[in-house]
């Protein structure tokens, strides 16, 4: 009965979600309330979700007050000489170009944000492919490579909805993974500089004579009066510090991120009401998420609660056989970018990752395993090719393409991407218990 209803609740939050007849926030409380009703335990309601919430509190937090963070640090423009300095390196040159690219789109990426790197990086160097004669989809492509590998960062939706799901920490998903990530960024270096020596010979060196190099960016006057060019090196202290105490552990991230925003806010804008506009510009895109964490929370919160989880995971026992319980992660981790085409952060990371947790739990795999191998594709490098996420109609509509010929062109590098995260994650015992 348990099972049969837990599974019905999955089912019928991926089906709203999915089709969109409902919010993920309404959703992911709603729907596991109707359950625990149905399942007669409506008196412990308020237990099961206070519980819940209080696991993913902390998570909440995190991503708060790293939004705060890095929104108040780009406004200040912390970033301006990094994005300046590559826009006067590429030069014209096919290959510099799509190495910058990469180089450009993972800096910009720090904030966690596709929509603003895509709206960063593309129009910026747009022209420039332009007039070079470079493909757009090698630019679309970077772009996508560079912000899907980066989309692992700590402070970055798929990551934090993890954690959120699981009740595992920020740290204990993320610290292993950091050479991994390092291998993917590795490899979309390489790979864009093949894409660059690759248009360099269709246009015959063409593209590097006579060109004229991109222009430089103009801000517009609300952009300047947030700048804080003296301010730079305190910035970048003050950000090197969160990130170096966050992933050695020296403090939990939300206690990290709420000290930089702090520091950042008080530094860089002393008034009051300046502080207050800063953090009104960012509060949309922080409130968003953070209520749809505390709503997992509450979601994960009922299912643990009522039983209704570990009757899924102990009625699907019988059908994985033993034999193959320890690969779970390693198939998840091949299987996790495709995935992204399938299902959007949330249905995916809020509604079937903790199934696939508590079944694989069950034949003694740890459910920080499970996260880590989801993070290598799903809704990383997955996101700027499925139409599931906003962002991908974005880059392609910031790039002039169709979104079929971006994803016929980026999907094999990505999935690649992914791939090579997976093979470099099982040779570092990444998934070793």
């Amino acid at each position: 009965m348990l099972a049969a209803l837990g599974f019905l609740t999955i089912a019928v939050l991926l089906g709203l979600i999915l089709s969109k007849r409902a919010t993920p926030l309404v959703a992911l409380i709603a729907v596991p309330i109707v359950a625990a009703v149905a399942a007669g335990q409506a008196a412990g309601l308020g237990g099961f979700i206070t519980d819940g919430i209080t696991t993913t509190a902390p998570v909440a937090a995190t991503f708060v007050f790293a939004i705060i963070h890095f929104g108040v640090m780009a406004d200040a423009g912390m970033l301006d000489p990094a994005v300046d300095r590559i826009l006067r390196v590429v030069g014209a040159d096919p290959v510099r170009i799509v190495v910058g690219t990469a180089v450009l789109a993972a800096i910009a990426h720090l904030d966690g944000s596709g929509a603003s790197t895509f709206l960063l990086v593309i129009p910026a160097l747009l022209p420039l492919y332009e007039r070079v004669g470079l493909d757009r989809r090698v630019l679309a492509c970077v772009v996508a490579m560079a912000a899907g590998v980066m989309n692992m960062m700590p402070w970055g939706g798929p990551l934090l909805r993890a954690a959120a799901s699981l009740h595992v920490s920020i740290a204990d998903l993320f610290v292993p993974l950091v050479p991994t990530m390092i291998a993917g960024l590795i490899f979309v270096l390489v790979a864009s500089w093949w894409l660059g020596r690759r248009e360099a010979r269709r246009l015959g060196h063409r593209g590097g004579e006579g060109v004229p190099r991109p222009e430089a960016r103009t801000l517009s006057p609300e952009e300047l009066a947030l700048r804080r060019p003296r301010l730079l090196v305190f910035n970048v202290v003050v950000t090197a510090a969160v990130l170096v105490a966050m992933v050695i552990d020296l403090v939990p991230p939300a206690v990290a991120f709420m000290i930089g925003a702090v520091l950042a806010l008080a530094v860089n804008y002393p008034s009051p009401a300046t502080q207050r506009a800063r953090v009104d510009a960012h509060a949309v895109a922080a409130l968003m998420m953070a209520t749809i964490l505390l709503a997992a929370g509450a979601f994960t919160g009922v299912m643990k609660g009522t039983g209704m989880l570990q009757a899924m995971a102990s009625s699907a026992v019988g059908v994985v056989p033993a034999w193959l319980a320890p690969h779970i992660p390693v198939m998840l981790g091949f299987a996790s970018m495709p995935l992204s085409l399938l299902f959007d952060p949330d249905s995916f990371y809020l509604g079937v990752l903790p199934v696939v947790a508590e079944v694989a739990g069950n034949y003694g795999v740890p459910a920080v395993h499970i996260g880590q191998a989801a993070l290598l594709g799903q809704m990383t490098t997955g996101f700027p090719v499925s139409p599931l996420t906003p962002a991908t109609f974005l880059l392609v509509g910031l790039s002039k393409l169709e979104l079929a010929e971006h994803q016929r062109f980026a999907i094999p590098w990505l999935l690649g991407a992914s791939v090579v995260m997976t093979i470099v994650a099982v040779l570092l015992g990444v998934f070793t218990p």
